[in-house]
C-alpha cells in the first residue's frame, strides 16, 4: 500500500473515505498555477513519509478531470487546502502553505490516540 498517491474524483470514496478507516489519510487538494500548493507538497511529503506508515497522503489536482467537484463537496474556499480524513469522517483541515514543524504539530494534535497505539 503506498503512503504518497494520487487520487481522483472516481475513486476518492475508495482510496480515501474507505481506506481511513484502516489508517488515517491526509489529502491535498492542490493546483499546479498555486505557488502556496509547490510549497505545501515537499513539506507534506517529507512529514508523512516520517510518520511511517501511520499516515498516509493523497494528493488531489482539483482542475484534473472533475476533482474539482471534490472541492465543491468540501467547501473548499482556496489551494492549497489540506484535510485529514480518519474512519471515513473529517478531523481536521488547514489551508496555506505551512512548516514542516506545524504540520507535525497539526497531525500529532488530531492522530494522538492513533499514533500513541502504532
Amino acid at each position: 500500500m503506498k503512503i504518497i498517491f494520487d487520487v481522483m474524483l472516481h475513486d476518492f470514496e475508495r482510496e480515501v473515505l474507505e481506506a481511513s478507516r484502516a489508517c488515517p489519510v491526509m489529502v491535498d487538494f492542490w493546483a499546479d498555477w498555486c505557488p502556496p500548493c509547490k510549497a505545501l507538497t515537499p513539506v507534506l511529503e517529507r512529514v508523512v513519509t516520517g510518520f511511517s506508515g501511520a499516515v498516509r497522503l493523497a494528493k488531489i489536482e482539483v482542475d484534473e478531470g472533475d476533482n474539482m467537484k471534490l472541492a465543491g463537496r468540501y467547501r473548499l474556499r482556496g489551494f492549497p487546502t489540506v484535510i485529514l480524513f480518519r474512519d471515513g469522517e473529517e478531523l481536521g483541515r488547514f489551508s496555506s502553505a505551512r512548516t514542516e514543524h506545524w504540520v507535525k504539530e497539526f497531525l500529532k494534535e488530531k492522530l494522538q490516540d492513533s499514533l500513541a497505539a502504532s
